[in-house]
C-alpha cells in the first residue's frame, strides 16, 4: 500500500510488529544483526557489508526494501532470494494471525524475513529500515551495531520539515549499549546523534573522523585510494559500485566494519575481494547500473534532492555526445528541487511508472518546462528508452531515473537485439 498510494498506508508504532514477533517465537533474536538506517546510502552500505559478512563464509541474511523486480529480492541468504514456497508456506500459515492483527505490507514483510533467516540459522543478517527509525517495523531488533548513512530531504510529511527532525527519526534505531557508525554528518544533525548516544550509553563513531578518500578514478571498477585517519596509512579499494557517491559510502562501510571486528573476525584481503564484487555477491542493481553500452544505458534509482545531487555530480565526471534522460517521479517527492538541479542541455524522455502514486507524465512535462527543461512524454520507460536508442550515436548517454518504480519496469530484453559487443551481463540474482 504504501509503494501504491505513500504516507497513509504506514502503521506509526511498533505494535503491530511485537505481536506478530511474539507469535512466531521471537525469530529476530535468534541471530545476530546490523542495523542501517539513512536517507541515502543505506541499501548501498547495506550489501556492501553483507558482501563483506559472506566473503568471511558468515551465512548471511540481508533485508532490504525496496525490491525493483521481483518482491523477493527484499530477502536474501548469501545472495540469493528466499525461494517462491517460502513466500507462499509463510502467507498460508499467518493468515489467522494477520487477520488478527492487520498488520501492514512492510510489517509481515519484515516478519516473514526474520523468520526465515531463523529457520535457515544464519550467523549474521544485515537489516535495512523501511523509513525513518524510531517507529521503523526494524526497530524491534537489538543489533550488534547501528549504522546511520545519512541526513537528507526525504519522507517530509512523515519525518519532519528540517533536518534535525529528521535526524531524530534516523537516531532512534541507537539502542542502550549498542555502538553506532555515523556516516555523513552535518552541523545540524551532530548534536542530535551525539544526544541520543549519550543517552543510550551508545558508543559513536563518526566515519568521516576516521577514513577518507584521496583519490578516485573510474574505470571498469571505482578504484579507490582511501586513508585512515587513525593509523595515517593508505590504502587501495576497487569497488564493483561505480557510482562517485559511493565514496561516501564506503568510508561507512570501512568504520562500520572497524567497529564489528571486536565480534567478527575480518581478513582485509578478503574485505577488497568482497568490495570488487558486490552486485554479483548479493544480486545488489539500480545504483549507476550499466546496463548496455555503444550508447551506454544508465539505471539509477536516486529518487530525491540528495540523490539527484549525486547524480549530477556523477554526470560532470562522464564523457558523453549528448545526453538523454528518461525520467519519471511520484508525487510525493519535492519535484521542484529536483527539476532545479536537472541539466537544461539533455533530451527529456517523460514518463511514470503505472502506480496510484506516481506523478503523471503530462504534469511533469508542464513542472519541468517551468525550469526549460523539454521533452515528449511517453506511455511506459519503455517507449521511452525504445525512443531514446532510436535518436542516440555510440557516443551518447542515456539515462533512467527517478524512481524504483520506473526503473522496476524497464524491459531489459530489449538490448537482446543488440550485438554481444554491446552488451553488459549484470550480477545473477
Amino acid at each position: 500500500m504504501f509503494s501504491r498510494t505513500g504516507p497513509k498506508a504506514l502503521k506509526p508504532d511498533l505494535k503491530n510488529t511485537q505481536k506478530l514477533c511474539e507469535l512466531l517465537d521471537h525469530p529476530e533474536r535468534k541471530f545476530k544483526s546490523v542495523h542501517i538506517a539513512g536517507t541515502n546510502g543505506k541499501g548501498s552500505v547495506s550489501h556492501m557489508l553483507a558482501a563483506i559478512f559472506q566473503e568471511h563464509g558468515f551465512t548471511t541474511g540481508l533485508y532490504t526494501s525496496p525490491h525493483i523486480h521481483d518482491f523477493r529480492e527484499r530477502i536474501r541468504i548469501n545472495g540469493r532470494m528466499i525461494p517462491e514456497e517460502s513466500v507462499v508456506d509463510f502467507v498460508e500459515n499467518t493468515k489467522e494471525m494477520t487477520r488478527k492483527i492487520g498488520p501492514s505490507f512492510f510489517e509481515l514483510t519484515f516478519a516473514m524475513a526474520m523468520k526465515y533467516f531463523a529457520d535457515e540459522k544464519v550467523d549474521v543478517a544485515v537489516v535495512e529500515t523501511g523509513l525513518g527509525g524510531r517507529l521503523d517495523s526494524t526497530n524491534v531488533i537489538m543489533p550488534e551495531l547501528s549504522v546511520i548513512t545519512n541526513i537528507g530531504w526525504d519522507h517530509m510529511d512523515v519525518l519532519g520539515d528540517t533536518l534535525d527532525k529528521i535526524a531524530f527519526e534516523k537516531a532512534g534505531i541507537i539502542k542502550i549499549n549498542i555502538p553506532v557508525v555515523i556516516g555523513e554528518v552535518l552541523p545540524e544533525t551532530r548534536e542530535v546523534f551525539l544526544k541520543k548516544a549519550e543517552e543510550m550509553n551508545a558508543p559513536i563513531f563518526f566515519a568521516q573522523e576516521h577514513f577518507e578518500i584521496v583519490r578516485e578514478k573510474t574505470n571498469e571498477l571505482l578504484e579507490l585510494v582511501v586513508k585512515s585517519r587513525d593509523s595515517h596509512s593508505e590504502f587501495n579499494l576497487d569497488l564493483d559500485l561505480k557510482g562517485v557517491y559511493q565514496k561516501k559510502n564506503i568510508v561507512t562501510v570501512l568504520q562500520a566494519v572497524e567497529v564489528l571486528k571486536k565480534e567478527f573476525h575480518f581478513d582485509f584481503e578478503k574485505i577488497k575481494s568482497a568490495l570488487s564484487q558486490v552486485s554479483a555477491a548479493t544480486g545488489f542493481g539500480g545504483r549507476w547500473q550499466i546496463v548496455h553500452k555503444n550508447p551506454m544505458v544508465v539505471m539509477d534509482v536516486g529518487h530525491n534532492v540528495n540523490g539527484f545531487s549525486e547524480i549530477i555530480q556523477q554526470l560532470s565526471l562522464m564523457k558523453y555526445r549528448a545526453l538523454h534522460i528518461i525520467i519519471g517521479m511520484v508525487k510525493d517527492k519535492d519535484i521542484t528541487a529536483v527539476l532545479k538541479l536537472l541539466p537544461k542541455d539533455a533530451n527529456y524522455f517523460f514518463t511514470n511508472a503505472h502506480i496510484p502514486r506516481a506523478l503523471s507524465k503530462e504534469q511533469f512535462q508542464q513542472k519541468a518546462g517551468m525550469f526549460s527543461l523539454k521533452g515528449d512524454v511517453y506511455e511506459d520507460v519503455n517507449l521511452a528508452l525504445k525512443s531514446a536508442l532510436k535518436i542516440s550515436s555510440a557516443e551518447d548517454l542515456i539515462l533512467i531515473c527517478g524512481s524504483f518504480f520506473v526503473i522496476a519496469e524497464v524491459d531489459l530484453k530489449i538490448f537482446q537485439m543488440e550485438k554481444p559487443a554491446d552488451k553488459i551481463v549484470m550480477g545473477k540474482n
